[in-house]
This record gives structure tokens, sequence and C-alpha cells, in this order.
């Protein structure tokens, strides 16, 4: 059974959802799953539905399009996975999760490749059957390093890019090559703690939860899209050690949750914010 994904960002009206599935219906598909949100402070409407039959795409999104208001964003796709690239740097423990999670299928895509400016990951990638491509950043300016990185990506033509503990912080020339479409796992629960070494800032500010975020990426230091977070509970007998030892075993879940939630197309970006249909 082929199953088709419809996204839709528009401008709140009256009978949108009515219209909509009625152009579903006269095309005789059949909807299987659906859901939407009205942004209420912006008068938008976002809708995701999942539907499977046989149709004309160019006929459905034309009668979509003069049902919906100007300037309407239809995304028409099939559900399938999508082709990714993950940097990382040294830390083994979420790339190892995703890969994991790739090898038995759990992962809805397909990895291309693996970039990093150090070799430190290159035998758990060749493990996987994953090429492992590194880009050194020695005795290079940032700018220098990105744009072999850049080449290296662009090879590939990926959907997404996945930054799973790239410790390096990108330019704004990189970012708004791929704008919605790097995700990033940070090691604490944004907003708090931006930047190094946050469970050594979580330790000294004695907090009793620590967490991740998966967040877009912008060329605002991780204040992009937030897509999911989690937490954990910690307490005072906790060192900054066992804080960021218990903080990488949410990196994991939370990650692998926002991977799944993109790569199913259930999230939406309205601005700074994302839309999530779980």
């Amino acid at each position: 059974m082929n199953i088709h994904r419809l996204l839709i960002d528009c401008t709140d009206n009256v009978g949108l959802v009515n219209k909509i599935t009625g152009v579903l219906a006269s095309h005789g598909v059949n909807i299987l799953e659906n859901d939407e949100f009205v942004e209420k402070d912006q008068n938008h409407f976002f809708m995701r539905t999942e539907f499977t039959g046989l149709f004309d795409s160019g006929k459905l999104y034309s009668d979509l399009s003069t049902q919906l208001p100007e300037n309407s964003i239809i995304n028409l796709t099939g559900k399938r996975k999508k082709n990714i690239i993950v940097m990382v740097t040294k830390e083994h423990h979420c790339l190892g999760d995703v890969l994991i999670r790739h090898a038995f299928g759990d992962l809805d895509a397909n990895i291309l490749a693996i970039i990093s400016n150090h070799q430190n990951l290159r035998e758990l990638s060749e493990r996987m059957n994953i090429p492992f491509h590194y880009i050194s950043h020695e005795n290079l300016s940032r700018e220098e390093h990105e744009k072999m990185v850049i080449k290296q990506v662009n090879q590939y033509n990926p959907e997404y890019i996945v930054l799973a503990k790239y410790m390096r912080i990108l330019t704004p020339a990189f970012t708004s090559l791929y704008p919605n479409r790097i995700i990033n796992i940070h090691h604490s629960f944004l907003p708090a703690f931006i930047g190094a070494n946050p469970y050594k800032q979580a330790f000294k500010r004695g907090v009793k939860i620590i967490g991740a975020t998966a967040h877009f990426v912008n060329h605002e230091l991780d204040e992009g899209p937030i897509i999911a977070q989690d937490v954990v509970s910690v307490n005072h007998t906790n060192s900054a050690e066992e804080m960021a030892r218990k903080g990488r075993d949410v990196e994991k879940i939370v990650l692998s949750r926002a991977l799944g939630l993109v790569f199913e197309d259930r999230v939406m970006v309205n601005g700074n914010k994302t839309i999530v249909f779980e």
C-alpha cells in the first residue's frame, strides 16, 4: 500500500478542513490519518494528512490550490526514507545509536555518509559499512574548512544533515545553504546553559533536572526551532561527570525522537517555532 503525505501551511479560513478533504475525496483517495492546528495569534493554519489511493498528483495539487488562500504552501510527498548525511566530531554515543537504528531499519532514512573533522569515529562508521569522510580543520580558517565540508556534502545532495555531536559552530554562510534541513542535538534543556560545558554550568547552578534539545540549526547559536526535548532528574549527590553521563542517555533518546518526527514529515516550521504532529 503506497502511503502519501500532504502538508499544508496557509492563512486560516472558514471551512478549510472540509475543502481539503473534499478535494481528496473527489480524487478517490482514502484518508488514513489527519491532524490540523490553528495558530490563533497569527491566524495561520497547518495540516498534515496521510492517505492512500491512485491519483493524478498534478491535478490534485491544482485542485487544492484553487481551494486554498493565496500564497498557501502545499507539500505533497510519498512515505519514503529520507537521504541524510551525519556529521560528528569525537563523541560516539549519538552516532552509535543512530547507526544501530539504521542497521535494524528503525531509522526512516538512508545514511549516505558520515563527515568528521576527526578520525576517532572512522572505525565505528566503517563497521556499519557507511562511507566516512575525514576533513581536518587544522590550520584552516572556519570558512576554508566549511567550504571543503560543503563540497563533500553537496556531492551526496542529502535532504537533511544530522549533527550527532558535531562540536563546531557553523557559520551563517553554511546554515543558509540548508534552511530547516540541519538537525542538531544540544546537550542542554534550551534556552538554559547555552554554549560550552553545559553540565559544569548545571552542576554549579545546583539544578534538579538536566535535559537535551533537538532543534533545527539557524544563524543564531542554539536558537533554531525546537523539535523535541526531554529531561532527567538529578540531585546534590551527582557530580558534573555523573550529570554528563545521564545527559548522554537523554541526548540519544531526544535525537532519535526528533529524527523520527522529521523523517515522517510530522514537523512544520513556523518562524522560530515548530508545529509537531505526534
